[in-house]
């Protein structure tokens, strides 16, 4: 029986949370399926050799902003036509404004996967999505935030059910032999408490309020170290709050890595501060690792982390009740390893990738059945 062909469709490839889904997804699918990937900025790539060395067919058509993206439709075309494309799957709006384009001129089925809230997006791209959203076959919300903000701001007349992320627990298990190696490479004492975050520097991750916190919980106690890993836009001004803080000798910053594996091994607690959310990839890593977790409740992550029971969780923007939750779990061992335990149990019971790729899999031959 021949493979039904599906494109995904995405801005990057680098290492956001919707990007990193996509090689794990691709490592648990069936055989029936051949998978294809389009992207349009080229140095952020990544997750390319993963995908490849998983069989996935990776191409890069580059485009400098969104405008010059959108007028890559007949390009696409092309390549679908070419490799006879049956599904294609878009991530993310400009993406999805893109597939739909696609979906209108040559009818092929689109499933679109919404990250995150419409209420947070800018008000031209809010626009775009109410106005298209209907020009495609399917939508999926990574939370059931998130299809509540579809249905509340877009009312749309085709079906939006919500699928959410998932976790390859089999992958992020916790290593204390890279962790401890982890630690000796930053020179953080063996018995320091390690608060870590892995992220993209951006407004939405709210690094300041993080710092802030950051900085309450390192003036009570002397035996906690921070690693924060990632890069982004707001990279320079973080490092340089960091350094106004007076955290240099505290707080390390390895950059955008690969291993992440190795990082989240050397953390005990995984702090969020984030301002918004749909349900964040690091954060059900972070949880398989058994990480114990203290975030903000933005978003998904309220519907993944059990206040009290598989985490703490505070309100957003309250830096001070997140270095308070902190404290508190570094304070009591026994509660800090109850949590980290109650993490990964959380995330294996009911955030299975395999689950996710069954499903994602199910509507998939829907789609293609109506």
């Amino acid at each position: 029986m021949p493979q039904i062909k599906v494109l995904h469709i995405i801005k990057s490839l680098g290492r956001g949370g919707a990007e990193m889904l996509l090689p794990e997804t691709l490592g648990l699918h069936s055989e029936k399926f051949e998978f294809h990937y389009i992207y349009f900025l080229p140095w952020k790539n990544q997750m390319v050799k993963e995908i490849e060395g998983k069989g996935g067919k990776v191409t890069c058509i580059p485009a400098k902003n969104n405008i010059e993206l959108i007028f890559k439709y007949p390009a696409l075309i092309d390549y679908c036509q070419k490799n006879n494309i049956q599904l294609i799957h878009a991530h993310l709006p400009w993406s999805g404004f893109l597939a739909r384009l696609i979906f209108k001129k040559t009818g092929i089925p689109v499933v679109y996967t919404e990250h995150n809230i419409q209420e947070r997006y800018h008000k031209v791209t809010k626009l775009l999505n109410k106005l298209s959203f209907n020009w495609q076959s399917a939508a999926l919300g990574v939370s059931a935030d998130a299809s509540r903000s579809i249905n509340e701001n877009i009312n749309p007349h085709i079906p939006v059910k919500t699928l959410l992320n998932g976790v390859n627990t089999d992958k992020f298990k916790r290593n204390p032999k890279k962790g401890t190696e982890m630690r000796k490479q930053y020179n953080i004492p063996a018995e320091a408490v390690v608060i870590g975050n892995i992220a993209v520097f951006r407004e939405q991750k709210n690094l300041p309020a993080w710092l802030k916190a950051f900085k309450i919980i390192v003036d009570q106690n002397p035996d906690v170290y921070g690693i924060l890993v990632g890069a982004g836009p707001e990279e320079l001004k973080i490092k340089a709050l960091s350094k106004d803080h007076g955290l240099e000798s505290r707080l390390v910053f390895p950059g955008l890595q690969t291993d992440t594996v190795s990082y989240f091994s050397a953390m005990d607690i995984f702090m969020m501060s984030s301002s918004f959310e749909g349900l964040p990839v690091a954060l059900l890593e972070a949880m398989s690792m058994e990480c114990a977790i203290v975030s903000t409740a933005a978003g998904g992550v309220k519907e993944v982390v059990l206040d009290g029971e598989s985490g703490m969780l505070c309100e957003v923007n309250d830096h001070q009740r997140l270095a308070e939750q902190c404290l508190k779990v570094i304070n009591d061992q026994a509660f800090l390893k109850k949590l980290q335990k109650a993490a990964r149990t959380r995330v294996m019971d009911s955030f299975s990738m395999r689950n996710m790729v069954n499903e994602l899999e199910s509507t998939y031959i829907s789609v293609l059945e109506k």
